[in-house]
């Protein structure tokens, strides 16, 4: 493992949570370049190194990405997956609410799969940001990059991890975490203010009536 990849790892384990980027939370561009970055890192002089870093994270069995703090990637340390699996296990309201007709059919191919379903664009962006799935990027075999969607279950057999405690327990430890790295616990997606931003914004992605086209062409 790379010293950079060694510095993010102790500051995960510290917080709990840490993002992949942003402009004043801790996350591992930051970590890594030193900086505060506004716009994309692919165009700075360290891209290199944290592709690197963010590449060995992916692989490494103490970290999950997932659409978790105001609906970028954030990783989870290992610690508070218990308690994000019994998140996403309770069927809470947040994750169902207005999802669009293609989500829901590609939710029931997830779930029907014996193994990952290759999906991208806003539909599986959509289960992402609901936590509906386990979702991880992959390349394919023309150089293309896809999500890997599968079910929580299937996750946590894969993974060896199980739920502890009730939902709303598990709700609390996260939303410590949470707190902990500087963020409002509202930037979590079963917050009511999240949930009612998330749809909004869904309605505008996904204008009545056009769900079912859209759906089609880039599901």
């Amino acid at each position: 493992m790379t010293q950079p990849t060694d510095k993010v790892l102790a500051t995960l384990r510290r917080f709990g949570l840490l993002l992949k980027q942003d402009k004043s939370l801790p996350n591992v561009v930051t970590l890594v370049t030193g900086e505060s970055l506004h716009g994309s890192w692919w165009s700075h002089p360290k891209a290199h190194v944290i592709f690197a870093t963010l590449s060995e994270l992916a692989e490494h069995p103490d970290v999950l990405l997932a659409k978790l703090l105001s609906g970028k990637d954030t990783l989870v340390h290992r610690s508070l997956l218990p308690a994000l699996l019994a998140v996403v296990s309770a069927g809470g309201p947040w994750q169902d609410r207005n999802l669009s007709a293609n989500g829901r059919k590609l939710l029931k191919r997830v779930a029907a799969a014996d193994a990952p379903v290759r999906s991208s664009g806003p539909i599986a962006r959509e289960l992402q940001l609901r936590l509906l799935v386990h979702a991880e990027q992959v390349h394919t075999e023309s150089g293309r990059h896809e999500t890997a969607l599968e079910t929580w279950s299937a996750w946590s057999v894969r993974v060896g991890v199980s739920p502890v405690g009730s939902a709303a327990e598990a709700r609390r430890a996260l939303e410590r975490a949470c707190r902990g790295l500087g963020a409002l616990p509202s930037a979590l997606p079963w917050s009511e203010d999240r949930s009612r931003r998330k749809t909004a914004g869904l309605e505008r992605y996904f204008p009545k009536g056009r769900q079912e086209k859209h759906g089609q062409r880039r599901s």
